[in-house]
């Protein structure tokens, strides 16, 4: 089935937010049982208050949270479709892939968390424009 046909049955009222949702709630699921088999090592990428490591971990959570969101935002009914609507999803998503990218890159290559500012944002324009069109 695709998207516009999801609307017609019945579905979501923003099935994109829905559907990109359950599949980063995926990635947290496979994000997380890879880091899981290491974390029981006390030394496990420079231990357990390493910057390394609790990047790794708020990009996990990040996956999940961000991800329920997005199926929160899936399924209400506000705003309605238009443009704010369509703003607002978009944002959703960005912040809910830029996010995790961004907690990732910054294990990697610590100079990289300077782009938090990106996800931040799109994630406050999102709440911002979802509740505009929630008045409208």
């Amino acid at each position: 089935m695709d998207l516009a046909g999801a609307a017609v049955l019945g579905g979501p009222p923003h099935p994109l937010n829905w559907f990109a949702g359950w599949a980063l709630v995926l990635a947290a699921f496979v994000s997380g049982a890879i880091l899981g088999a290491g974390f029981h090592r006390e030394d496990f990428l420079g231990g357990y208050s390493s910057f390394r490591r609790r990047m790794l971990r708020l990009g996990h959570i990040a996956l999940a949270a961000l991800g329920m969101m997005n199926v929160l935002f899936g399924l209400s009914p506000w705003p309605a479709a238009g443009a704010v609507s369509t703003a607002a999803s978009i944002c959703f998503i960005a912040g809910a892939l830029l996010m995790p990218a961004v907690c990732f890159l910054s294990a990697w290559r610590q100079a990289l968390r300077r782009l938090f500012f990106l996800p931040v944002l799109s994630l406050i324009a999102a709440a911002v424009l979802t509740l505009i069109g929630g008045f409208s």
